[in-house]
């Protein structure tokens, strides 16, 4: 039981009571443990056992017995009473981006809506136009919420799959009976959502891992058991395949099912014209069946004449081109990265303090921390008047004394208005580090509008980075309409740096305009966008997405030294 399970059962909660138009205290009062919990930096069942659930801010003896029930025992019957006065169906609807309780709510009262079938229908036909409240675009956007659920549903999120992977595969290497071990599939290759997650071994005895496998403990279902392929289903409802091939076959096997396929099938081609046969158990000789290579990917891809690709390269985007001409990049590794720039605290919306960010950046070893919070029109996020950024930039001075080989650096998150102004005049401005522009209104603007209103705001002479730059959240929020090729132009004319954003359901720029926007000169800046010190672990997804776009150190401005950095913003 991880802190994700117990935060996303209160937010059904939360959902459930809002359906019931009970009172909005208790709705909130859900939203804001769930919100909590999922931000914890320890873990919930440790506060249940050691009986310190009330010592968190919000949680009352209710909600404690009711988060103690679910931990040690997997269930909660106040939930299951909620889901037994609902129909069912509504539960899935709330999962449409865009659609809230209330409206799932009233098209339950007045159209009778329980299915997403019956709310496809309806949105389809223009009925739903016709609800108090709704209307025509209200119309366009669900039904554009439920083609963007139906590409994503079944999918997890990278980090979701990554935190599954990575412990199982640790569970996996104690294992006496496995020879090698490593995470396959679209995981390996860091993909933004994953379907299943796959598991490559060695060993000479397979039975015996296979075994050891499915008595991990957070095995829920044995879906399929065999010598050399077994599945099974997490208690999160994550699929498993575990692959247990000879050791001989290890290097040629985990290529071939780390993909992507289009990659296999262009390396494939290339082994055949070179007179080889190339699958799962080796390389070959084409004529012959001989055996040439196998045992690790390096020796597979050099014996085809290729150097070796890294996996998240692997899309079939002109990497066993680059590989054969010898011009793959040297990509950017979580250790070039020297500090985060995108950290909200306790001034805005964030979970921790100043002195606590700084002491959680100084034990990932980084040279500099950011603190970038909201402006002042977001009151929804508690964003600073001038007079708190004073205080803020004061209480920072005082915190710099106690970390000598850390620069704590006053950065914000400022607004990009509707007309593409910023959301502090210039006199402000000029007192942070550095500007980070963002959009957090008026999603819905037409394509023209919304890049002359981002342009606009790039061309600031103060702005320095642009935060989460087409405002996607996968699988919940399309990205804004936006022509991204003017906004890569923009970033190179005005230097305003676009961001990787690292939090898990955005990785926004995605890795494909990454690549795009770095073929045109354009560098980056990371930031993990984090509410709470345990996301600064969220850096890991964005350079893997800087990795997956072909970025190298250069490219990253995080990989800099603290005065390459002042220098840059001072710039």
């Amino acid at each position: 039981m991880d802190n994700q399970q117990v935060a996303s059962l209160l937010g059904t909660i939360a959902d459930l009571l809002d359906l019931r138009a009970e009172s909005p205290f208790k709705v909130r009062a859900y939203r804001m443990a769930a919100q909590m919990i999922e931000t914890l930096p320890e873990e919930v069942t440790t506060l249940v056992h050691e009986n310190r659930l009330r010592d968190l801010p919000g949680i009352g003896e209710a909600l404690a017995k009711k988060i103690t029930e679910y931990v040690q025992t997997g269930k909660l019957a106040y939930l299951e009473e909620l889901k037994k006065e609902t129909p069912a169906g509504l539960i899935e609807l709330l999962q449409i981006p865009g659609l809230g309780p209330r409206k799932v709510a009233a098209m339950y009262k007045d159209l009778g809506i329980t299915t997403l079938q019956d709310l496809k229908q309806a949105a389809t036909e223009g009925r739903l136009r016709k609800l108090k409240g709704f209307g025509e675009i209200t119309e366009r956007n669900i039904l554009r919420g439920i083609e963007l659920r139906e590409k994503t549903h079944g999918r997890a999120l990278l980090s979701r799959a990554f935190a599954d992977g990575s412990a199982l595969l640790e569970y996996l290497k104690d294992c006496p009976d496995v020879i090698d071990a490593s995470l396959a599939g679209s995981l390996r290759r860091m993909k933004e959502t994953i379907g299943d997650v796959d598991l490559l071994a060695s060993s000479k005895h397979p039975d015996r891992v296979m075994d050891y496998f499915t008595h991990y403990p957070q095995v829920e279902t044995v879906l399929a058991k065999g010598e050399t392929k077994t599945s099974v289903l997490l208690k999160d409802s994550l699929q498993v395949d575990l692959r247990v091939v000879e050791e001989k076959s290890y290097g040629a096997a985990l290529q071939y099912f780390t993909g992507s396929k289009d990659h296999n099938i262009a390396l494939r081609a290339l082994a055949i014209k070179k007179g080889y046969k190339l699958n799962e158990y080796g390389l070959f000789a084409k004529d012959t069946d001989r055996y040439l290579a196998g045992r690790s990917e390096t020796e597979v891809y050099r014996r085809i004449g290729c150097d070796y690709i890294e996996p998240e390269l692997r899309e079939n985007r002109s990497e066993i081109e680059a590989a054969i001409d010898h011009r793959l990049p040297t990509l950017v590794t979580p250790e070039n990265v020297h500090g985060d720039l995108h950290v909200h605290s306790q001034w805005s919306d964030g979970h921790d303090t100043i002195e606590d960010i700084a002491t959680a950046a100084h034990q990932r070893g980084y040279t500099f921390i950011g603190i970038a919070d909201h402006s002042q029109s977001l009151k929804i996020a508690n964003g600073l008047t001038e007079e708190r950024i004073r205080q803020k930039l004061a209480e920072i001075h005082r915190i710099q004394k106690h970390f000598p080989d850390l620069t704590i650096l006053c950065g914000t998150e400022c607004d990009i208005r509707p007309d593409g102004s910023l959301d502090y005049p210039n006199r402000i401005l000029k007192l942070f580090d550095y500007v980070y522009i963002a959009i957090h209104t008026n999603f819905k603007m037409d394509t023209e509008t919304m890049t002359t209103r981002i342009i606009k705001g790039m061309q600031h002479e103060e702005a320095d980075f642009l935060a989460h730059p087409t405002g996607r959240l996968i699988g919940k929020r399309e990205p804004y309409s936006v022509d991204i090729d003017r906004l890569i132009d923009a970033a190179k004319d005005t230097e305003t740096l676009p961001e990787i954003n690292a939090f898990p359901d955005r990785l926004d720029l995605d890795d494909f305009h990454v690549k795009q926007a770095k073929e045109r000169g354009v560098r980056f800046v990371l930031g993990t966008d984090s509410h709470s010190i345990v996301h600064l672990a969220n850096m890991r997804f964005g350079v893997s997405t800087a990795r997956r776009g072909w970025c190298e150190a250069p490219d990253v401005l995080n990989t800099k030294s603290i005065k390459d950095l002042i220098k840059f913003m001072e710039g």
